[in-house]
């Protein structure tokens, strides 16, 4: 056996992350680069499935204020939210519950994707970004809060199989495989909801176009690292 010389032996083991610190980490990523790209302020929520029967939730506080190292709560799929957890976030609970396939969830504010919502209107497949939610997102049509478990169920009915879903006058939901994969279709959702209205404020002489049904399928792809490379330019500058 090879004897190890005396510097190799100085050299520091490198310390383990456990996965429950790695998502940690991830969960306050992902919720400082929501606030950091205005998709959020004072409210909104982020969270990520640890398990078929868990999922940790970002700190109940505006996300872009949340410190290196502030932990989540670890919420159930099924029962009681834990005290101190936020209301809405019987949102993410109802999704996790209803879609085994979905392993991040966003509740957001984007103010493009509000401002559309309030003419009950959710983007069309114009342009690249559009093509993720075609024929467009399903609108929630209530404005109100959303604070007791049926009306987080029928939320969860009404995003089906979807990427995200429009709430009137209150923000977004949207829900992926991955919790960087729901950053970045919000992100998505509110450059698709910008080009929405841009449109409509030309009016009638505007000729529309929009993506087929066989563009939207070829366009709405992850492949060349596409998700990745919007996650990177999301997260750039994070502390952690």
């Amino acid at each position: 056996m090879t004897k190890m010389t005396v510097s190799e032996q100085a050299q520091p083991v490198p310390y383990a992350v456990s996965a429950r610190e790695e998502a940690e980490v991830l969960v306050r990523r992902a919720a400082r680069a929501l606030a950091r790209h205005g998709l959020v302020h004072a409210y909104g929520h982020c969270s990520l499935r640890l398990d078929s029967d868990h999922f940790l939730v970002c700190a109940a506080k505006p996300m872009g204020l949340i410190e290196p190292g502030e932990a989540g709560t670890v919420v159930p799929v099924h029962g009681p939210l834990p005290e101190g957890v936020l209301g809405e976030v019987r949102i993410h609970q109802m999704i996790y519950r209803r879609r085994p396939d979905v392993g991040g969830v966003v509740r957001s504010m984007p103010p493009k994707a509000m401002s559309l919502s309030t003419l009950r209107r959710t983007p069309s497949p114009r342009h690249g970004f559009g093509s993720y939610f075609a024929p467009r997102p399903p609108l929630w049509d209530n404005p109100m809060l959303l604070r007791d478990d049926a009306q987080a169920a029928a939320l969860a009915e009404t995003l089906g199989d979807g990427r995200s879903l429009v709430m009137r006058g209150n923000g977004v939901v949207t829900a992926a495989e991955t919790l960087e994969q729901a950053v970045v279709f919000t992100w998505y959702l509110e450059d698709a909801a910008r080009v929405e209205l841009d449109c409509l404020a030309v009016g009638s002489a505007a000729e529309p176009a929009f993506l087929t049904p066989e563009e939207t399928v070829l366009r709405a792809t992850g492949a060349g690292r596409i998700y990745e490379r919007m996650w990177d330019y999301l997260t750039s500058g994070d502390p952690e």
